[in-house]
């Protein structure tokens, strides 16, 4: 038993803000502070790392924290809000929900394919609020519109909000970021198959609602898939959820638009719930696209397929050392321009002055976002401040060590698992890969696995996670106005979640072992 006392002392913090956040349902930002000083105290005293190494820690986590993560979600969710204000998003709305009176057909184009865009630009529950506010508005089931927006918003989330999930997780564990990326789809090709047909079945009321529109499913369900991989392998992590919702955004409109069978009368979306869509002109449609387009051009202006552009915006950058000791360094990178939050609100910007928004308007809903994330603001800079201080104590060697010890090659099957109880307890694919990235490419050091493979599990795993987590089911609460309901649309979820994530850990135990061992 004392062999395991570091273990159950290292993951006592970890304990503590699982209950604290599930039981006790303390906001996380409050969660995750109280266990931050917790992990310092532990490793103070039990790991023996000194007070300057644990300074240093927690500095240069937090400010890892701010810049890249908190400035690309910053900016994703600054471009959805200024969409808002300019009600640019009122016509991407109006323009998806004329295109069929299918509610299947529907289901795909607002939950899957539209929700999947708004993953790729905003994340942070974007992409399950907007996708269940429109299925309601079309007079679908609110609960049925909610399962089947939580359970849509899974695979894209791994490379949500700008892709920033997978590209925070290859700096930390420094991997490259095109082979991790291209990783994670393969992991999650199956989801992005099976999951189409299983939102029609939760939308249809059983999998006989298939029949008529298998060939539709299946198309949305490739054009997501092949894209996101091959952006993936030669862009790395920022594009492929963009490149996968939008290419089966244009597929299943175009299927939709050529389909000459009549809906059949179970799945018509009724006449008084159509909106009287206006026909919009194709410039009025640009335009309430400009922030999106923008954001697009200028991410793929400064990723691997132009390396002169990539060369020149990577040159304006600092590095910050951090001495820990005189062999141990930490160098923090600032891209001031390279990094996509930047990019993101340079496009905003200048989208935002097409759409009609005067400089006082973009200026009072960029800060109107900052109030509204200074929470997430708290949590995610405790979080990534957290994790360094677990890795250069050693706590997290420690876990990774007796849970290789414990599982021995079984821990390729479980690994997926530790992802999915990141994101379920943090409500972030980005939280559960700064927490546990670290931790699987340890255990796959200790088991001579590639640690690409495992890391990328953690991705998958996360994506599973975050269908049932209390952050995700809170927003699908309100956007369905359901009040007290929670419990309902958990339940409604939690059994879709507990079959991925058991495919997903079978998948990636038994892909190595046949295939890449």
């Amino acid at each position: 038993m004392h062999d395991y006392f570091p273990f159950f002392l290292g993951i006592f913090p970890l304990l503590v803000m699982i209950v604290l956040i599930l039981k006790i349902k303390t906001p996380i930002h409050y969660a995750v502070l109280i266990t931050l000083a917790l992990t310092l105290i532990i490793t103070y005293l039990f790991w023996n790392t000194s007070v300057r190494t644990l300074g240093l820690a927690i500095t240069y986590g937090a400010l890892k924290g701010l810049w890249p993560i908190i400035i690309v979600i910053l900016g994703a969710i600054y471009s959805y809000n200024l969409m808002q204000k300019t009600r640019s998003m009122d016509v991407l709305r109006d323009v998806l929900a004329g295109i069929s009176d299918d509610k299947r057909i529907q289901v795909l184009l607002i939950s899957w394919c539209f929700g999947g865009f708004l993953e790729a630009a905003a994340g942070y529950g974007t992409a399950v609020a907007i996708p269940i506010g429109i299925l309601i508005a079309l007079g679908f089931n609110p609960m049925k519109a909610a399962v089947a927006s939580l359970v849509a918003n899974t695979v894209p989330t791994a490379f949500g909000a700008v892709g920033i999930p997978v590209s925070i997780l290859a700096e930390q564990v420094h991997l490259p970021v095109t082979t991790l990326s291209a990783t994670v789809v393969a992991q999650l090709a199956l989801f992005n198959i099976l999951l189409p047909f299983v939102i029609i079945s939760i939308i249809g009321g059983g999998i006989k609602a298939i029949r008529g529109v298998f060939g539709i499913t299946l198309v949305c369900g490739v054009t997501t898939l092949v894209p996101q991989y091959l952006v993936a392998i030669y862009l790395g992590a920022e594009l492929p959820a963009f490149a996968g919702s939008l290419t089966s955004l244009i597929a299943v409109t175009l299927m939709a638009k050529a389909r000459k069978k009549a809906t059949e009368p179970e799945y018509r979306i009724s006449s008084d719930h159509q909106t009287s869509v206006a026909s919009y002109s194709a410039s009025q449609l640009l335009r309430a696209c400009a922030i999106y387009l923008l954001i697009f051009v200028f991410i793929l202006l400064c990723s691997p397929l132009f390396p002169a552009i990539k060369s020149a915006v990577s040159q304006v950058a600092s590095v910050i050392p951090f001495y820990l000791t005189e062999t141990q360094v930490l160098k923090l990178k600032i891209d001031w321009i390279a990094t996509p939050g930047v990019l993101i609100i340079i496009a905003t910007l200048l989208g935002g002055f097409i759409q009609g928004a005067n400089l006082p308007t973009m200026l009072s809903v960029f800060f109107g976002t900052v109030k509204q994330l200074k929470n997430s603001i708290i949590a995610i800079t405790a979080i990534v401040a957290m994790a360094t201080v677990m890795d250069v104590s050693g706590l997290i060697a420690t876990l990774a060590q007796t849970m290789v010890d414990v599982t021995g090659g079984g821990y390729l099957f479980i690994a997926p698992v530790i992802g999915a109880l990141g994101t379920f307890v943090t409500g972030s694919d980005t939280n559960s890969n700064v927490l546990f990235g670290k931790l699987q490419t340890m255990a796959a050091e200790k088991l001579h696995v590639d640690p690409v493979w495992l890391a990328a599990a953690n991705t998958a795993g996360a994506t599973g996670g975050k269908m049932i987590s209390p952050q995700s089911i809170a927003i699908a609460v309100s956007a369905t106005r359901m009040e007290g309901q929670g419990s309902a649309i958990m339940s409604g979820t939690l059994k879709y979640c507990g079959v991925y994530i058991v495919i997903l850990g079978l998948k990636v135990g038994l892909v190595y072992y046949l295939f890449l061992a």
